[in-house]
């Protein structure tokens, strides 16, 4: 599972170097299909794992505003923000069963701390393979999504 998250960083840090090559108003250009535009999906894919870690730790959520974070800097800045507190989570909760039930705050149903995860890990690659669509329509290549060939050592 580590594996993955790990995947899912690399690839969102590589994302981040790709915004580099847009301007502003091409980062914050509301596209079809998504959530928004480009820099609001990295801020959503963000805010929603930080949200589910959270819940699996039993702690409330930390609620963040996109307008605080609205510039690619700020949003890696949140990003290795965040990233610490999931490695340190990971370190410490690895051992737990991923059979345990969690409550969530904002459903009414309990899911498994591994649905949880594996959910997180699914729900970057989904907006990941959004913003591969979205670098195509402005004729640019897109970050590369393959698994095989990275550096995945453990966190």
């Amino acid at each position: 599972m580590i594996k993955f998250f790990k995947y899912n960083w690399q690839v969102r840090d590589e994302w981040f170097s790709w915004c580099n090559q847009l301007s502003t108003d091409d980062l914050l250009k509301d596209r079809v299909g998504g959530v928004g535009s480009i820099l609001y999906t990295l801020f959503h894919i963000i805010d929603v794992e930080y949200s589910w870690i959270r819940a699996i730790e039993g702690k409330d959520d930390v609620v963040v505003q996109f307008n605080d974070y609205n510039t690619l800097e700020k949003i890696k800045s949140l990003s290795n923000t965040f990233c610490s507190d999931i490695v340190k989570f990971m370190q410490t909760n690895s051992d737990e069963s991923n059979d345990n039930l969690v409550s969530i705050p904002w459903d009414e149903d309990n899911y498994t701390k591994g649905e949880i995860l594996n959910h997180i890990i699914t729900h970057e690659i989904h907006h990941v393979g959004q913003l591969s669509v979205w670098a195509r329509e402005l004729e640019l290549s897109s970050v590369s999504a393959n698994f095989i060939g990275r550096d995945l050592k453990s966190i």
